[in-house]
């Protein structure tokens, strides 16, 4: 793959994992439970493409 495409990537795999943190630590502060553990699913999907890629996953709450 190119140096472009590569750059491209990665710059938006980081804007995505920024932001996602972001939003999962205000929905944590705004009503996450201390222990709880809650389902998480990303989804990514380039219709371009045809494709759709989903992660699964749990996240605990902490205190």
């Amino acid at each position: 793959m190119s140096d472009d495409f590569n750059m491209s990537m990665r710059k938006f795999l980081k804007q995505v994992g920024v932001t996602s943190q972001q939003a999962i630590e205000e929905a944590m502060r705004n009503g996450g439970k201390p222990g709880e553990t809650y389902a998480v699913k990303a989804v990514i999907t380039i219709d371009a493409l045809d494709l759709t890629h989903e992660v699964t996953g749990t996240i605990q709450g902490g205190a």
